[in-house]
């Protein structure tokens, strides 16, 4: 909570904070790697950083955390403080890094808002940043206590034992452990991150949703090749892709994420759209794996049955479940060879589709389909608390925006 004295100058400063936050952050991250160019290896993802996402990224959480100060003293922005903490502990992030983000940081709003940062000003900020680091601080050391593991002994290394390709632009990895530490096993929905080497020597790191059930020695994850455009490709999937193959060896994080499958014995409902599969697809392996008998539904959205990644899999784990279903919705018509529930042409449109009553549901895919799905769940009744969403890429930010 923020104190009587810093509250009003938040309030009174919030607007022109926000309007220009970008600029602060962009100045901020040159500035960061300026003063501390080994943060670009290994912790910062610099496909983000050339795209501007991680600017906004580190925009839009700073302004839903002083807007929630202001706005809603009594509560902070759960869902944004688990969904970084869980993400800094998958890459290791440790206390005094802390530190040096704040000092680059105010620098940064210095540099951009000159004068208009006074004594009381930048006081005020101060407490505001302090305040989100220490409970990012006090999250994140519960986590790595929970995994048992410290910032330096997140990563080990992992064989690769199988190389799947299950579409054109996705490829699955079965990875086995090669040492004797504990595995303790991941929940279900969680996500690792995999740091590779680059050409040029730096490691680059990605997060991946774990695709299938862990078993104790073995560890599942798939990767979409990722398409430029008139940018760059992603140069860690393109090197996932093209070049890491049976027998090599990847450094991967223990499992993380807070997005995990209730356990409270209530019906279950899976919306994906795309790559977005990959979450589910690790859920529905350990509903089949636990011989559930819950009421489960797979909602999935994609170009055409080829462009389903994973689809084998997760209708194969469906109809290991006594009470569930698959329906499916492609771009480019209704068909479909594989024994699912009904196929739909088009994108996906829940109004034919009946509600299971007290359900909790998970959506994952891009923001918008995400964002209409929810939509229409809320409009039809669904509780917000029942809808959980995962969310690929740094917009992490965008999980307390309506």
């Amino acid at each position: 909570m923020l104190s009587e004295r810093s509250a009003p100058v938040i309030q009174a400063t919030l607007p022109v904070v926000a309007e220009n936050i970008q600029e602060i952050a962009r100045r901020f991250y040159a500035h960061l790697f300026g003063e501390h160019p080994e943060l670009l290896d290994g912790t910062f993802n610099r496909g983000n950083q050339a795209e501007g996402t991680q600017q906004l990224a580190l925009a839009g959480s700073v302004a839903v955390f002083a807007s929630a100060l202001v706005n809603h003293p009594d509560r902070l922005p759960e869902h944004l403080m688990s969904r970084i903490a869980h993400k800094h502990t998958s890459l290791g992030i440790t206390p005094g890094q802390y530190q040096v983000v704040h000092d680059n940081l105010f620098w940064a709003i210095v540099d951009v808002l000159g004068d208009a940062v006074t004594p009381e000003v930048a006081a005020a900020w101060d407490e505001v940043y302090w305040l989100m680091a220490h409970a990012l601080i006090n999250q994140e050391r519960g986590l790595y206590s929970a995994r048992g593991v410290r910032p330096d002994t997140v990563w080990r290394q992992w064989e690769v034992a199988e190389k799947t390709r299950e579409t054109d632009d996705v490829v699955t990895f079965r990875v086995r452990r090669v040492d004797d530490r504990l595995v303790k096993t991941s929940l279900p929905g969680q996500y690792v991150t995999v740091r590779l080497v680059m050409a040029d020597g730096v490691r680059q790191p990605r997060q991946y949703s774990l695709t299938r059930a862990d078993d104790g020695e073995h560890r599942q994850f798939s990767v979409k090749r990722v398409h430029g455009g008139d940018k760059p490709d992603g140069e860690v999937s393109t090197l996932l892709h093209d070049s890491v193959d049976v027998g090599d060896r990847l450094e991967m994080s223990v499992p993380f994420g807070d997005v995990v499958l209730d356990d409270s014995g209530r019906p279950v409902v899976f919306a994906s759209a795309g790559i977005g599969i990959t979450p589910m697809a690790g859920m529905l392996s350990h509903l089949a794996h636990a011989g559930s008998g819950l009421d489960v539904r797979l909602w999935h959205a994609d170009v055409d049955e080829a462009s389903w990644a994973l689809r084998e899999q997760v209708v194969g784990d469906v109809q290991k479940l006594p009470k569930s279903s698959v329906h499916v919705w492609f771009e480019r018509g209704a068909e479909c060879s594989l024994p699912v529930d009904g196929v739909h042409a088009g994108q996906m449109d829940l109004s034919r589709v009946e509600l299971p009553e007290g359900a909790v549901y998970y959506l994952c895919g891009p923001l918008p389909f995400m964002q209409a799905v929810r939509s229409e769940l809320i409009d039809r009744g669904v509780p917000a608390r029942d809808i959980q969403y995962e969310v690929f890429g740094p917009d992490l930010w965008q999980a307390d925006l309506d």
